[in-house]
């Protein structure tokens, strides 16, 4: 589950997931960010960040040699329903895997939202939620199983 949902997204990080699983617009995704453990700021500073570039404007670094996950309609599971027994209301990602991946040390996801997969732009996209996935590639595939990445109780 997220470490931090940014201050931008709070209160709409399941209307972005809708979105894009109700396809609307058809050209949205969900967007998964290695980031690199060199340089990472903390936590109370990147929450303040509304664009993804302004995620990566300071010393925190996207890990480009990993590369993004672009998560479409199709790659995404079903609106859930509430969970009224739990007063609670989540959103999860799919199992997904970085193969053969190199480059740095990451120490974190970020989740963002894409309103056009066609024109890609750190700009653009809004972070949703960061959170810490630490894994040191070495040319093996690294997963990231299924699972919640947004609660809101």
């Amino acid at each position: 589950m997220s470490n931090i949902v940014f201050n931008i997204a709070k209160g709409k990080v399941a209307a972005y997931y809708d979105r894009v699983k109700s396809n609307d617009p058809s050209t949205s995704a969900l967007v998964l960010t290695p980031i690199e453990t060199s340089g990472l700021e903390a936590d109370s500073a990147l929450i303040d960040s509304d664009t993804v570039a302004d995620v990566v404007d300071g010393a925190t670094n996207k890990q480009t040699t990993m590369g993004e996950k672009v998560l479409t309609d199709s790659d995404l599971a079903s609106i859930p329903a509430p969970d009224d027994g739990n007063d609670r209301n989540d959103r999860s990602l799919p199992t997904v895997t970085w193969t053969a991946a190199s480059g740095n040390p990451i120490s974190k996801i970020l989740v963002s939202y894409r309103p056009d997969v066609g024109s890609p732009s750190d700009s653009t996209d809004i972070p949703l939620t960061l959170f810490d996935f630490a894994q040191t590639p070495s040319g093996a595939d690294i997963q990231m199983t299924t699972g919640v990445f947004f609660r809101a109780s």
